[in-house]
């Protein structure tokens, strides 16, 4: 084993991340890739992604993501769906429905894709497209609803909910009930990439947050008394909690996530991190999950310094956020600070606080593609 955090030898990479591009028409202030996300290496080639496929499910993984950016912008997607379904994954498509069209939804069905998730902005028009950055988002994404659901497939929506339309969750959950969704996942935003340098204009209050979680279980009681198809999911932030959560079940545990240039890392925001991470086009994915020093370096507990080390929760939650804790602290040894027991946990309070002044309006948060989006859609 490599020189490393961890305790033991890991299992398999169940679920495998493909980020296939950085490239997206939208502009979303909350979008989590990075932030100098244009400036990376050339995107993987289609034999590339099919040799990062074949590798990965020889070590068992077993559920495909593709996601970016926007994966329509590849023009090989359909292609990429094939491969994978001919491997034996289970495939899902995590999009903004910008690029779709009925005849691609058919043709991804006939690849073999098996899930769908379209994302919006927010149930309201006007909000959805100023975040989208767009004035036909919104009228796309309710057709390409409709055309997913009319192939056959199961209908997963997701909002990413945060100050300026978690006050509209009632109507949020109507439009996902008219457009017959099956699963809803009401994510508040976590902090990472765009979404961190615009925290304060994005966190919610505690009491939008309740509110709104409040409303959400309210639907989910009359939906569940009635017997209807529709799960709801709410996903709370992080800083309004006292325990951190077990990110991604554990460093390395279970994911992996690939990169648009290559770049393999245990979750989707680690490449902030001052760690060296391997990449496909030099490594194995047998080498990158099993010996590779990143991924090994917080697996387990033995990286972990006070108050992680002699905490009894420590195998609950494994210390919380790596990125996190680099983001709010510097040091991603460190404890979470969302935890009440670490000594940055007043970094969390403060937001908090900051929370509850007045947040910036929409035309003041920074976003992704402000300046140069319609030529990174092009490129």
């Amino acid at each position: 084993m490599p020189d490393s955090g961890s305790n033991e030898r890991p299992g398999p990479p169940l679920w495998l991340l493909a980020e296939l591009t950085y490239r997206c028409p939208l502009q979303c202030p909350y979008c989590s890739n990075p932030l100098d996300f244009a400036r990376h290496g050339a995107e993987l080639s289609t034999a590339e992604w099919i040799r990062v496929f074949h590798q990965a499910r020889e070590m068992g993984a077993a559920q495909l993501g593709f996601s970016g950016g926007e994966p329509l912008v590849r023009q090989d997607l359909a292609e990429l769906i094939k491969a994978a379904r001919d491997m034996g994954y289970y495939t899902n498509l995590i999009t903004s429905g910008i690029g779709l069209t009925e005849r691609k939804v058919r043709q991804f069905k006939e690849a073999g894709l098996d899930h769908i998730q379209i994302s919006f902005q927010a149930a309201d028009e006007d909000v959805n497209n100023r975040l989208a950055g767009s004035t036909k988002a919104f009228a796309q994404k309710l057709a390409m609803a409709r055309a997913v659901k009319a192939q056959g497939y199961p209908m997963v929506l997701n909002f990413v909910t945060h100050r300026h339309n978690i006050d509209r969750i009632n109507a949020i959950i109507e439009l996902c009930l008219e457009l017959e969704a099956d699963f809803v996942e009401l994510a508040t935003c976590q902090f990472y990439g765009w979404a961190e340098l615009n925290r304060a204009g994005l966190l919610p209050t505690r009491e939008q947050l309740q509110r709104a979680e409040r409303i959400t279980n309210e639907y989910r009681q009359r939906l569940e008394a009635q017997g209807h198809p529709c799960k709801l999911i709410f996903v709370t932030p992080d800083y309004y909690e006292e325990r951190p959560k077990t990110c991604m079940n554990g460093w390395a545990n279970l994911f992996l996530d690939i990169t648009p240039d290559g770049t393999a890392l245990p979750c989707h925001s680690a490449r902030q991190l001052p760690v060296a991470f391997p990449n496909v086009r030099e490594h194995s994915i047998e080498h990158i999950w099993n010996d590779s020093f990143g991924f090994n370096r917080f697996r387990g507990d033995a990286w972990m310094s006070e108050p992680c080390r002699s905490c009894p929760e420590k195998h609950q939650d494994l210390g919380g956020c790596r990125c996190q804790a680099f983001m709010l602290t510097g040091d991603a040894s460190n404890a979470d600070p969302v935890c009440s027991k670490s000594p940055h946990h007043a970094t969390i309070l403060a937001a908090r606080q900051q929370a509850e002044a007045p947040g910036p309006e929409m035309a003041q948060l920074t976003l992704r593609n402000e300046k140069a989006s319609r030529l990174i859609f092009r490129g």
